[in-house]
């Protein structure tokens, strides 16, 4: 039998599906599959550290794609959500879907099978909220800035969305929690890192970065979203389920709740 083997990898999507690959091409037995960042080595496994090959990584995402759009999406999604031991989970469900006669047919009774689709949903609602929940405010240098703090990480799923609908506008979206962002610069988003030294909530007060229309649209906005609410037929329960408490920091309508 072949001894167990932890395959390190740089972290990012396209290393953990060329890590997949050489799994795969050499019939490694696998122990886990970690982030050198997070690298834990076990007490029975060695250790091959994973060069990141984005041909290799491309087999991978078209053989899953093959098998089945939705296990594509399940097995991006799930990454998405920084899990613990995600890796290994999405490694064996793609073993599982690559030795099935149809992989649209994977058994959901299998509990790696049904685990790895209740954390892409999970991603998949994140994303949708985000995309609701973002609120721009209008800096001095005539870019859309917005903080975010979503639990999963959502920005590359909801770049497209931002850039078709503010095609024509500057705009930055941050991830506050794990410190980057993707900035359109009206021809293509790309990903950027920041050292801000303040994280700006959507509060009363003001800060010097934005312009001072910005406070006065989102004043305007306030006294829309006041006099639109009527105080009888509010529902507080029912509002938090659908604006979770967590996401009011940032929300230009909730500034004086927060």
């Amino acid at each position: 039998m072949n001894p167990s083997t932890t395959l390190i990898y740089d972290g990012s999507f396209n290393g953990f599906l060329t890590a997949v690959f050489v799994a795969f091409d050499e019939k490694i037995n696998v122990a886990d599959i970690q982030k050198n960042a997070e690298c834990q080595n076990g007490l029975f496994s060695e250790t091959e550290t994973i060069f990141t090959n984005v041909e290799k990584a491309k087999r991978v995402w078209n053989g899953i794609r093959n098998k089945s759009h939705n296990a594509i999406s399940n097995v991006y999604f799930a990454y998405l959500s920084e899990t613990e031991g995600v890796e290994l989970m999405l490694y064996t469900y793609i073993q599982k879907l690559m030795s099935s006669k149809n992989g649209k047919q994977l058994d959901y009774s299998d509990g790696i099978v049904l685990h790895i689709s209740q954390l892409a949903r999970k991603v998949g609602r994140e994303k949708h909220r985000m995309e609701a929940f973002v609120r721009f405010q209008l800096t001095k240098d005539e870019i859309y800035f917005a903080n975010i703090e979503p639990d999963f990480d959502v920005l590359p799923l909801i770049s497209k969305h931002f850039r078709d609908r503010y095609a024509d506008q500057q705009w930055l979206i941050y991830d506050v929690k794990r410190n980057y962002g993707i900035f359109y610069n009206l021809d293509h988003v790309e990903m950027v890192s920041l050292n801000l030294k303040d994280i700006h909530h959507n509060k009363t007060v003001k800060s010097d970065v934005f312009k001072t229309e910005e406070y006065d649209y989102q004043t305007l906005w306030n006294d829309y979203f006041k006099s639109t609410s009527i105080k009888s037929r509010i529902n507080p329960k029912l509002h938090t389920q659908h604006v979770p408490k967590r996401y009011w920091k940032y929300l230009s309508e909730k500034k004086e709740a927060v």
